[in-house]
């Protein structure tokens, strides 16, 4: 059974997370290093404001994360609420992980009383996101990749 957790409550996890991240996402910053990125995390060591993460754990292992954060793209200055971070790890994909933990953190969200979220994806076609009710705002190059702008009202 895959339970929703709160990264402050499981710090020990940190690195693990940061691993995921610098593996996906640590070539779009060529001064990133696994360190700095599991630095960058302790930001997130919060359960009741933003920036906060949310884990999925299910029978002892670390399945996915996502976070609630502010100001992902610094193109968009005046959309303040972020969806991001979002990973599954490879062998839980396909089993609604993503889908859970997004849902669990639009209710938080909403409990913070944050009205529009946003959130980047490469996926151009809103993948996920799209079945799940987020609208396309526009397509941008960003950092070198053509991302999805996306929002949601809560």
């Amino acid at each position: 059974m895959m339970q929703l957790k709160y990264l402050a409550h499981h710090k020990s996890l940190l690195p693990t997370v940061a691993k995921w991240y610098f593996e996906e996402w640590g070539y779009l910053d060529a001064a990133k290093t696994l360190e700095k990125s599991v630095q960058n995390l302790q930001i997130y060591l919060n359960t009741d404001k933003i920036p906060l993460m949310l884990l999925a754990i299910g029978e002892g292992e670390l399945m996915g994360v996502a976070q609630l954060k502010f100001h992902e793209m610094s193109i968009y200055p005046t959309k303040t609420h972020w969806l991001g971070g979002v990973y599954v790890a490879e062998e839980y994909r396909g089993k609604g992980v993503a889908r859970q933990i997004i849902l669990k953190l639009i209710a938080i969200a909403k409990n913070l009383n944050v009205k529009t979220l946003y959130l980047q994806t490469e996926r151009l076609d809103g993948g996920l996101y799209g079945r799940m009710g987020w609208k396309a705002i526009e397509q941008v190059n960003y950092n070198g990749v053509d991302v999805l702008v996306m929002e949601k009202n809560i």
